[in-house]
């Protein structure tokens, strides 16, 4: 054979193997996850990793997306706005179809408005901020967890109507998290005491990060309440349980959803934490579905036990409804994949079916009153 008849063959030969690698290699498709793996947060951070991870595997193992592969792509915001910021600007730079994140509301949105600026659709498990989806529209923002109005509504009713509480205390941390679900709750406080069936009695925020708080505990306990709704988060939770317990305060601790975790529990101490409620949006345990089966049973066998938070199960479902309207569309496309988030009627995540309203929330997202059993674990609360 002549030279240049085989270089004409190599060159074939190669062209042939590249033209087949595009053919039967498809790209993956590069989905970002942003939390706070450092920092406060960090075990919140962790724990959506790796539900995050399992879900992408369950998607894979079952054929990926049109055939497919998924491939997660982990940005740290260290839970703050600064790094949030620089942690969504990595992620569109590394060229991924959307996002998943964050947690907390004062953290998601700075990095929502870069998503949003660059056309990345992000979807938030645990921002609750009633503002990222109400204030102005963001068209590419989506989220899975609840807002801070729906659990404030949930609280007022269960503790005037099922509990019959009359005197209320309200704590927060005066951050974004913390204050929303405390005016929200205070809100929908305001028709029954315009009834004479409640009044708040304490309304007041610690400051996070201090290790003793028992001048608060002392104004809360001497306006002598029926029952403590505390709505920040679970660092200061444990330790109000704690002082507050060893302070002799014996009334209902409720915390909001951002309390219970298995850091809440060792902060606290089980002596302290057994029996304490939380308002808390659905729990994956508590459905009785093959996929949430399905889910729990990989989590399980792969990190020894389920999610002590319920947050990063709503990061896992944030991946299944980002599949499922990839699935539908056959797009990777964010104005495509957008448009499908509003419309569609199939997505099944950990937590139910999710659905979406125009303005990115997740509809119809119910509530439940839990509690910390005697080994540490939520259980339905039923009084």
């Amino acid at each position: 054979m002549k030279t240049g008849l085989v270089m004409v063959v190599v060159l074939t030969l190669i062209f042939a193997l590249l033209a087949g690698g595009t053919v039967f290699a498809e790209e993956t498709i590069l989905i970002g996850l942003q939390a706070p793996l450092t920092g406060n947060f960090a075990i919140e951070g962790k724990m959506a990793r790796q539900c995050v991870e399992v879900a992408a595997e369950l998607i894979n193992a079952a054929g990926g997306i049109n055939g497919r592969m998924l491939e997660i792509v982990i940005a740290d915001d260290a839970s703050n706005p600064r790094d949030s910021a620089l942690a969504a600007q990595r992620l569109i730079t590394q060229g991924v179809v959307a996002v998943i994140g964050s947690y907390g509301s004062g953290v998601t949105e700075p990095a929502a408005d870069l998503y949003d600026r660059n056309g990345v659709v992000s979807v938030a498990y645990g921002a609750t901020a009633v503002r990222l989806t109400m204030d102005r529209k963001r068209p590419y923002f989506f989220r899975t967890c609840g807002r801070d109005d729906s659990q404030g509504e949930f609280f007022a009713k269960f503790a005037v109507e099922v509990m019959g509480w009359e005197r209320i205390a309200i704590m927060h941390d005066n951050q974004t998290y913390g204050r929303g679900v405390a005016e929200e709750t205070r809100r929908f406080l305001e028709p029954y005491i315009a009834d004479g069936r409640a009044e708040i009695v304490y309304y007041d925020a610690i400051t996070p990060g201090e290790q003793d708080y028992r001048a608060a505990l002392t104004a809360l306990r001497e306006s002598n309440p029926d029952v403590w709704y505390y709505t920040a988060y679970y660092p200061e939770a444990g330790l109000l349980v704690r002082q507050g317990r060893e302070a002799g305060i014996t009334i209902p601790f409720v915390g909001s959803n951002a309390v219970p975790n298995e850091d809440f529990v060792r902060i606290a101490g089980i002596e302290f934490a057994e029996g304490t409620l939380m308002t808390q949006e659905p729990l994956p345990q508590d459905f009785d579905t093959p996929k949430s089966q399905i889910f729990l049973d990989a989590y399980r066998e792969r990190f020894g036990d389920i999610p002590s938070s319920p947050w990063p199960v709503y990061a896992a479902d944030a991946l299944f409804a980002l599949a499922q309207a990839m699935e539908n569309t056959g797009s990777t496309d964010a104005d495509v994949i957008a448009a499908e988030m509003r419309v569609m009627q199939n997505a099944e995540g950990v937590t139910g079916p999710i659905f979406f309203t125009e303005r990115g929330d997740r509809k119809d997202i119910p509530y439940a009153m839990y509690a910390y059993n005697a080994e540490g674990q939520l259980e339905f609360f039923r009084p």
